[in-house]
């Protein structure tokens, strides 16, 4: 840590209480536990893309592979073979970028033990065939958004600075999915297995 620079006794106290404060704002983003985020509500939107079923028929096949492995020293662990067979299936779906809509999703895998590392650019708003384990890997990113919980009774405040004083503990309002991927699916094509896709 580095060493605390000399002050006079007004700046020594404006220091303590910024670091209070900084302690307890510590203390309470570590008390959210996992229950609580995953207790929280998922906030529910809008797909961006909106394709009919004739649409999605008609659009051409797209087979996305990675476009850079890294391979891995370790073997491959044969316990997972059956799972590692189901997420090598080709699924068709549609990604989304809720955050920066239309933007190329680009990022890596390696959903197993022994398997190299893929470096994925999956376009957003088409329908595209890759790997199930890719699409799911889409599927689950989101991020928690915190609030301060409002208390009804004055007085109780947590703390305070020159701007303002606060009310309330931190607490998770709701889940947001930043990416997204949902089945691209013709009448005619059914996916097996128990996952979204």
């Amino acid at each position: 840590m580095s060493k605390r620079p000399e002050l006079d006794s007004l700046g020594n106290k404006e220091l303590d209480n910024a670091a209070r404060q900084l302690d307890e704002f510590e203390q309470q983003v570590r008390s959210i536990d996992r229950d609580m985020v995953t207790a929280a509500p998922k906030k529910e939107e809008e797909q961006q893309t909106k394709l009919s079923s004739r649409e999605i028929a008609k659009s051409q096949d797209e087979y996305i592979k990675p476009y850079r492995k890294v391979g891995s020293r370790e073997p491959f662990n044969e316990k997972f073979r059956p799972a590692y067979e189901f997420d090598r299936e080709m699924v068709r779906f549609i990604a989304e970028n809720k955050e920066n809509p239309g933007e190329i999703l680009d990022f890596t895998t390696k959903p197993y033990p022994g398997m190299p590392v893929e470096f994925w650019r999956i376009p957003c708003n088409r329908p595209v065939w890759c790997h199930r384990h890719v699409a799911e890997q889409i599927k689950r990113k989101y991020h928690s958004r915190l609030v301060m919980e409002e208390k009804a009774v004055t007085g109780n405040a947590i703390g305070s600075d020159f701007a303002g004083t606060y009310m309330g503990r931190m607490i998770v309002e709701n889940k947001v999915q930043r990416l997204d991927a949902y089945p691209a699916i013709e009448r005619k094509s059914v996916f097996m297995g128990n996952s979204n896709f």
